[in-house]
């Protein structure tokens, strides 16, 4: 049985003050609702050393929202995963579709920000996801295979089960559009697949996150689905008592 993983996306929100708030709320919560799940918070680079220290000692685990694909070098605005693994990270977005869409970044620079992340020691939370265009073309699978791809044809074999992956369809993020838990599952499945032809032992064990929108009302349809295995959260991230709720569905699936 796969350990389910509930992961914050605070993506550019934040502040000193509602930083420390929010996860002294977390912290609190999960004292309660126990660690049968892994809980992860991903927030901005500015905030890493806040948060970092705020973690301490707790069942919450800190993550950064991207990484430079280079080790070192004149980089200007980027930041590299040994950066990250000295404020404490153990994971890394990559891939997210805001990065892709907004930054230009292609599957192929992904992939080799996934492979920077699992060399410094990280573990990348790879996102996949189509649009609603897409969709509609009815080239959901061939989309999110081709960037799953991308990123497995840069990892060794024995690499496969150091990465997270999550299927964020963009056509549900921050719409309040939300795929059906059967949606959301067929493609789980595909992509644990895809994962299987790389290393199909290594598949079985992958973390696969929902990232469209899952919420208090919803997270437990979602994550009673068997290649469904945690969230990848946005807005419900930046509330406690919303993020624990889903925190405690993971418990119980």
């Amino acid at each position: 049985m796969r350990r389910k993983l509930v992961a914050g996306n605070w993506k550019m929100n934040g502040a000193l003050a509602t930083n420390a708030a929010l996860i002294a709320d977390i912290k609190d919560g999960l004292v309660v609702v126990g660690n049968a799940a892994d809980v992860a918070v991903c927030v901005p680079a500015p905030y890493l050393a806040q948060v970092q220290l705020a973690c301490a000692g707790s069942l919450l685990t800190l993550g950064a929202q991207d990484v430079s694909a280079h080790a070192a070098g004149a980089f200007t605005g980027e930041v590299a995963a040994a950066m990250l693994c000295e404020f404490g990270c153990a994971y890394v977005i990559v891939g997210h579709s805001e990065r892709r869409a907004y930054h230009g970044e292609s599957d192929a620079l992904v992939g080799a920000k996934a492979l920077a992340a699992l060399r410094a020691g990280l573990t990348p939370i790879v996102c996949v996801g189509e649009t609603l265009a897409q969709r509609e073309a009815g080239q959901t699978n061939q989309v999110v295979g081709r960037q799953l791809d991308a990123v497995l044809a840069q990892l060794d074999v024995q690499d496969v089960d150091k990465i997270v992956v999550a299927y964020e369809p963009v056509w549900a993020i921050g719409t309040g559009k939300t795929a059906t838990p059967a949606m959301a599952q067929e493609v789980h499945a595909v992509l644990r697949s895809g994962l299987a032809v790389k290393n199909a032992a290594a598949a079985a064990r992958v973390q696969i996150l929902y990232g469209g929108s899952m919420k208090p009302d919803n997270a437990k349809e979602l994550l009673a689905m068997s290649d469904i295995d945690g969230g990848l959260i946005g807005g419900a991230a930046l509330k406690a008592v919303d993020f624990l709720v889903i925190v405690q569905a993971a418990q119980g699936n």
